[in-house]
């Protein structure tokens, strides 16, 4: 599709980019499932200043409780905490695997339509710097470059065009994990903050697509995601003030279109699946930081791939996915520790 003129303008949009998640993930140059961040993406994002990471003090454990609803059923919205409270997604996947432009607000567990993008668009990431929300990239029939504030005003651009990525935020730099250019699976870690022009600061061990990302003691943790066709299972961590990615661990399976959060200390992995589109998990994963190792914490109501999920104050909003039966859910989920 074309892009309306602040999307169009950068020049960045790539042919060919990701596509659904009714779709296996593929080898460059075809057609992808859509990914999960935040993220999260699903498109996920924490915030955390930089700092060494303490040891996480034995293992934890998580309630999940069914707190409300979006407005409609949504597969991959980019997600973000806000600064001042609660949660925004950006655009997704509806039902019927058409990429949606809603910007959806959630406050007190209450979620609200407040606007639409540019341009409908699915696969972006999004992370929060002070009190804005930002999305990086994303795709509908192609890949873009667009840096976003909240949703519509177009501040920058990536290096390259990148959907199937994810963001998280260290110290009021952003950093976009990994992605996919429209041909080229990307093994990047892009670095940008308001006011400046997004850079390549590391690469990642080989490329990789749709992985779990977040924040946790001023280190980008990230774990899964697609390698070429393959779902992976290394956790890495990247720390910006060395500049190096190093293996800390393994999940205990290969895992794909996964959530990343921070709660307790701790770099939650939040549903996911294997490299079969009805591989959904319901396992929520907790990784210690400080040795790399990752334990079960708890259980979603259901296997889900392709949710959103937001640390907040004490808690992980979790939200929409797609189950292993193909159905895509509007459900918000908390997720706190017993």
């Amino acid at each position: 599709m074309r892009f309306p003129p602040v999307l169009g303008a950068v020049g960045l949009l790539a042919i060919s980019g990701c596509g659904s998640t009714h779709a296996t993930a593929s080898a460059p140059g075809t057609a992808a499932g859509a990914g999960a961040t935040a993220a999260g993406t699903s498109r996920t994002t924490t915030s955390t200043p930089r700092g060494r990471t303490p040891p996480a003090a034995g293992p934890l454990r998580v309630r999940v409780l069914g707190v409300g609803h979006i407005p409609a059923p949504t597969q991959d919205p980019a997600t973000t905490a806000l600064a001042r409270g609660g949660a925004v997604l950006f655009g997704g996947l509806n039902q019927a695997d058409v990429s949606v432009g809603s910007i959806v607000r959630i406050r007190n567990d209450k979620a609200t339509a407040t606007g639409t993008l540019p341009a409908v668009m699915h696969d972006m990431a999004a992370t929060a710097i002070g009190s804005h929300a930002y999305t990086f990239g994303g795709g509908n029939l192609g890949s873009s470059g667009v840096i976003l504030r909240d949703g519509t005003a177009q501040v920058s651009t990536l290096p390259v065009a990148a959907s199937d990525a994810t963001a998280t935020t260290v110290g009021g730099t952003a950093y976009v994990v990994g992605g996919y250019d429209g041909a080229t699976p990307l093994d990047t870690i892009v670095a940008w903050r308001p006011g400046t022009r997004a850079r390549v600061v590391a690469h990642l061990p080989r490329p990789l697509r749709y992985a779990a990302v977040s924040a946790v003691g001023g280190r980008v943790l990230i774990a899964g995601g697609t390698s070429g066709a393959a779902a992976r299972r290394e956790i890495l961590a990247f720390d910006p003030v060395t500049g190096k990615v190093k293996t800390i661990g393994r999940l205990p399976a290969v895992l794909t279109h996964a959530a990343g959060a921070t709660l307790g200390g701790r770099f939650l992995v939040i549903g996911g699946r294997a490299d079969s589109l009805t591989a959904q998990t319901d396992a929520i994963l907790a990784v210690d930081p400080a040795t790399g190792r990752a334990t079960t914490a708890g259980h979603l109501p259901r296997g889900l791939s392709d949710a959103g999920a937001a640390t907040l104050a004490g808690r992980v909003l979790v939200v929409g996915g797609r189950d292993q039966g193909g159905v895509v859910h509007d459900g918000i989920y908390s997720v706190s520790a017993r």
